[in-house]
C-alpha cells in the first residue's frame, strides 16, 4: 500500500511536462464465477486482478497509462510515461491529499468469499436439476454465479484522497426449451450490491423454476400482431426502455460531441409531465450502487428529467468541465485498465400515483410487456428496436393469451413525450452496460402505459 506521500510524489512527476491534472486510480479485484452447461459444471473460476492507471488531463487533451505493478517506482515510470504526451511548462501544484470518508452505509450480510466454492456449486446444480425436472421439453439449461469483491483507492491533484470497497452478486439462468422446432427461452438473472443473502430474496430454485415455466409456456403462444396499438410496459420489465432508448443520450459524452437528441434542450419539455426520470448511485443493494464514483465523486442522486422537464446530465469530471457542469459522480470504468467516462448507475422512471390494475384495465386491445429481450438504439435520433421475450395480449382491460415474437418499434424521446399513464410499482433489474467497456448498472420503472407504439409481429 502507497503512503500519500508517495501517491503525492506520482501525481507532480505526472505534471512535470504542463498537465492541468493528474489522477491516480488503484485497484484490487477479487472475483469467482461458476458456470453449468449441457448438465455438467463446466467452469469454475477465481482470482484477484491488481492494478493502477494514471491519467493527465491537459486542455481537452487526456493521457492514460497503466500497470499491474503498483509499486512506487512502476506507478511513477507510468506518470512519467503518461506525461510524455504532454507538451507543457512543469507545473508545481500545490495540494496535500485528504482522506474523504462517506456517511453511506450498505452493510453485508453474507460475504460471498466466506462461502465455500463447493456451496456454491452445489447452488448452481441445484438450479439446474430443478429446471430440467421440466421434462423433456428442456432442450438447454445454462445457469452461470458471479460473485465480486472490487477495492479502489483514487487520489488526484487538487487534494483529494478516497477509498471504497464494492461487493456484488449476480446469478443467472436461462432455459431454452424447443418443441416441433420451435425453441424459445426463459431467463431470470437477479443481483445486486449485496453478498450472499441474495439467494435469500432470490432462491435459486425458484428462479429456475420461473425460467423453465416461461420457456415451456412461450412454446404454445400465438405470434404476436402486428401494427399501432397501446403497450403496458410492466414494472417487471425493469428500466430497459429508459437505458438504452434514452439514458445514453443524457450522458455529458454524447453532449459533448453533440450526436445526442437531448443536447442544448436544458430546461425544455422533452417528456411527459408524468415522467421523472432519475440517475441514483446511492440506493442500497442495487447493482450500480457505489460510495464514490471511478473518480473519487460521491455518489449522488441526479435528476435528469424532472415531470417532463430536461434538468440535467450524467457527467464525469473531464466532460463536466468542458461543458461547464458539476460532476455528477457517473464517472466510470470497467477496471484500472481504462479511462473513466459518463456511465449511468442505477437510472429509473420515478413511481407514479396510478395503480397497476387500473392502467391494464384502461387497455381495450394493446399489449402487455412483462420481459424485454435484447435490441438496438441509435443514441443520434432515439430509434429503437426491442425484443418482447414475454408478452400478453389485453383485451377489455383483462390480460389474455400470451403471444411470442412481438418486437417494439420506436424513438426513445418521442415514447417519453407520450407517457400518459404511471404506476405506483417501481422494481429494478441488474445488467451490464456495454459502452466501450462493461459496468454493473440496473434499470427501474414502474408500470407505465404507452398510448401507441409499432409492434412487430405476424
Amino acid at each position: 500500500m502507497l503512503s500519500k506521500k508517495e501517491l503525492q510524489q506520482i501525481l507532480h512527476e505526472a505534471l512535470n511536462t504542463g498537465g492541468d491534472f493528474a489522477e491516480i486510480f488503484i485497484e484490487r479485484s477479487s472475483v469467482a464465477r461458476i458456470a453449468c452447461e449441457d448438465n455438467k459444471i463446466e467452469r469454475i473460476a477465481s482470482g484477484t486482478d491488481y492494478g493502477a492507471g494514471v491519467r493527465i488531463i491537459c486542455g481537452e487533451e487526456t493521457s492514460y497509462a497503466c500497470t499491474s505493478d503498483v509499486s512506487f517506482k512502476a506507478l511513477k515510470e507510468a506518470a512519467d510515461y503518461a506525461s510524455r504526451s504532454i507538451n507543457g511548462k512543469a507545473k508545481k501544484a500545490k495540494f496535500e491529499l485528504k482522506p474523504t470518508l462517506s456517511n453511506l452505509n450498505y452493510p453485508i450480510k453474507i460475504r460471498p468469499d466466506s462461502v465455500s466454492t463447493q456451496e456454491k456449486v452445489a447452488l448452481v446444480e441445484t438450479a439446474n436439476k430443478v429446471a430440467r425436472s421440466f421434462g423433456d421439453k428442456v432442450k438447454q439449461v445454462t445457469v452461470r454465479y458471479a460473485d465480486s469483491n472490487q477495492s479502489v483507492t483514487i487520489a488526484n491533484s487538487e487534494g483529494l484522497y478516497v477509498e471504497d470497497n464494492r461487493i456484488r452478486t449476480r446469478f443467472f439462468i436461462n432455459v431454452i426449451a424447443g418443441k416441433d422446432n420451435i425453441l424459445q427461452t426463459g431467463y431470470e438473472g437477479p443481483g445486486g450490491s449485496c453478498g450472499f443473502e441474495l439467494f435469500e430474496k432470490y432462491p435459486a430454485e425458484e428462479m429456475a423454476r420461473l425460467s423453465a415455466e416461461r420457456a415451456i409456456k412461450m412454446l404454445d403462444a400465438p405470434h404476436a400482431p402486428a401494427g399501432k396499438m397501446p403497450v403496458i410496459l410492466s414494472s417487471e420489465a425493469g428500466g430497459t426502455m429508459i437505458h438504452e432508448a434514452c439514458g445514453h443520450a443524457l450522458e455529458a459524452d454524447f453532449i459533448k460531441k453533440g450526436t445526442s437528441i437531448f443536447g442544448n434542450n436544458i430546461g425544455k419539455k422533452v417528456a411527459s409531465e408524468l415522467v421523472t426520470v432519475i440517475d441514483d448511485a446511492t440506493l442500497p443493494g442495487n447493482f450500480g450502487t457505489f460510495r464514490f464514483d471511478d473518480e473519487g465523486t460521491p455518489s449522488q442522486k441526479t435528476v435528469l428529467i424532472e415531470n417532463g422537464i430536461l434538468k440535467g446530465f450524467m457527467s464525469d469530471r473531464y466532460n463536466a468541465k468542458l461543458l461547464g457542469f458539476k460532476p455528477s459522480g457517473n464517472g466510470r470504468r470497467e477496471s484500472f485498465r481504462h479511462k473513466p467516462i459518463p456511465r449511468m448507475t442505477n437510472t429509473f422512471i420515478q413511481s407514479g400515483k396510478t395503480d397497476p390494475q387500473e392502467i391494464v384495465n384502461s387497455i381495450k386491445n394493446g399489449l402487455l410487456v412483462k420481459r424485454m429481450g435484447g435490441g438496438e438504439v441509435n443514441v443520434t435520433n432515439g430509434d429503437f428496436v426491442f425484443e418482447v421475450s414475454e408478452g400478453y395480449l389485453v383485451e377489455n382491460g383483462k390480460v389474455k393469451n400470451l403471444v411470442r415474437g412481438a418486437i417494439l418499434i420506436g424513438n426513445g424521446p418521442e415514447v417519453l413525450k407520450i407517457i400518459d399513464m404511471v404506476g405506483n410499482d417501481i422494481k429494478f433489474i441488474p445488467g451490464v452496460c456495454g459502452k466501450y467497456d462493461h459496468a454493473p448498472v440496473s434499470d427501474g420503472q414502474p408500470t407505465i402505459r404507452i398510448p401507441e407504439i409499432v409492434i412487430g409481429g405476424r
